[in-house]
């Protein structure tokens, strides 16, 4: 069976484009017209399953295009009208006309994506393009070759059912790439159920996950409502000691027992989890076992910082203000050119998350339709990234040309003392600078040597 195939009509070449591309990706056949006449020319040669009508073109306007295909019988598809211009008189006499809705310009990918869906079900068309709309919906958006490989190998591990380890920083998205795979596995009609390691305490962790029976009733934990599903485990590292020897041995046994009950139960859920970028030096501490990781990780999955594909900040930040405006009812606002150039330099030390905070504050604050760069300036300078973090997660555009370089500098002699388990002779060797001078610097830097180790 074919996927359906979309008519979009309208006027402006990088509207049409736009949406052919969108479309595509998700699998529709599309085809486009600039004009009523180049609409009609198509709508004559083959049926389509649905049509995207812009009102406001230069020879005949939607309204009138689609008058006329209702008054002489050729209407026989959804049709959605599209308008940078619409008032509610226009929306009624599209409806009254046989219109199935009337979405505003700019368009929201969003809400594009499920009004097409929307009306190709009211239509009884079925594709293997609306199932996918879901899984569409839910992957981090990015372009890059760091998020492409990303997407692929979410994609590739959606087919299997082993444990699955997602690890990366805080506010990276961990959990958005754990509910894409989910829906694009075979479980996707089953449930996701999510649970926080913090919340399993010593005391709760066996009622929370296997659930507990008394006199023929009983309540269902985690592992039960996610059967058939997948069970997210968020932040593996606050796990307590106690509940990750219980969860470690689900794992290895396959089967749990309700409190107060005597009949083990199956599992039946995919466990993914997530875990810091820095999980490794939980387990050499001690607070976090390896062979529960190793149970947990038979695929593993690192989601990276956004400073590693910062080319996607202004496609990242066109969605977030898509998604606000959609969901949120928040007022439309673009990013200038300059504004999106400065937060593409900006070290994102809370990545994703941070960048749909920062979105929704401008979007609430501001009333001007463009956001410029000392909106954008003003917003990030509110919070500064403490000095002591590290160098790629410091803002050195919001400083001066002295502060960024002492700031580089400090950084690296830092980091190379650590190389060089804090001996100042090697240090100086590595870094070629004459020995007096290096300690003149590290002194007016503030670095503290003696601390890191013993000099040579």
């Amino acid at each position: 069976m074919s996927n359906p195939h979309v008519l979009v009509v309208d006027d402006e070449a990088d509207i049409r484009t736009s949406i052919q591309d969108i479309l595509g990706d998700e699998g529709y056949q599309v085809t486009v017209a600039a004009d009523a006449s180049e609409a009609c020319a198509a709508h004559e040669k083959r049926r389509f399953d649905l049509v995207l009508l812009d009102i406001w073109m230069p020879d005949t306007d939607g309204i009138t295009l689609l008058r006329e295909w209702s008054d002489n019988g050729k209407l026989h598809c959804p049709v959605v009208i599209m308008s940078g211009h619409g008032t509610v008189d226009t929306a009624v006499e599209a409806t009254r006309l046989g219109a199935f809705d009337f979405i505003e310009k700019p368009l929201s990918l969003a809400k594009l994506l499920r009004t097409v869906e929307a009306a190709l079900e009211s239509a009884g068309v079925q594709s293997r393009a609306a199932k996918n709309l879901l899984p569409s919906l839910l992957v981090p958006v990015g372009k890059s070759k760091a998020m492409k490989a990303l997407r692929e190998r979410v994609q590739q591990y959606a087919r299997h059912d082993g444990t699955v380890l997602l690890s990366g920083e805080p506010g990276t998205g961990r959990s958005a790439f754990a509910r894409y795979m989910h829906a694009l596995s075979r479980r996707t009609n089953e449930p996701l159920t999510n649970i926080t390691a913090a919340s399993l305490t010593d005391s709760n962790v066996k009622e929370q996950l296997f659930g507990c029976e008394a006199d023929g009733e009983f309540v269902t934990g985690a592992l039960e409502r996610a059967a058939g599903g997948t069970l997210l485990i968020d932040e593996l590292s606050d796990l307590s000691v106690t509940a990750q020897k219980i969860l470690l041995g689900v794992i290895e046994s396959g089967q749990f027992t309700r409190v107060g009950g005597s009949t083990p139960v199956k599992m039946n859920a995919r466990i993914v989890a997530t875990a810091s970028a820095d999980y490794e030096g939980a387990i050499d501490s001690g607070n976090l076992r390896r062979d529960l990781v190793a149970g947990l990780s038979v695929l593993n999955l690192r989601v990276p910082p956004l400073r590693d594909y910062s080319e996607d900040v202004p496609e990242l930040l066109n969605y977030y203000v898509d998604k606000l405006v959609d969901a949120e009812g928040l007022t439309f606002r673009r990013f200038s050119v300059a504004a999106q150039n400065r937060l593409r330099n900006y070290p994102w030390p809370d990545n994703v998350r941070e960048l749909q905070y920062l979105v929704r504050r401008l979007l609430l604050s501001g009333s001007e339709e463009d956001i410029v760069l000392d909106e954008v300036e003003a917003e990030i300078n509110v919070v500064t990234t403490p000095t002591d973090e590290p160098l790629v997660k410091q803002d050195l555009l919001a400083l001066s040309l002295r502060e960024a370089r002492e700031q580089f500098e400090r950084s690296y002699l830092q980091q190379q003392l650590v190389l060089c388990d804090g001996k100042v002779g090697q240090l100086a060797k590595r870094v070629g600078m004459e020995r007096t001078h290096l300690y003149r610097k590290l002194r007016s830097l503030g670095v503290d040597f003696k601390s890191v180790g013993s000099d040579d």
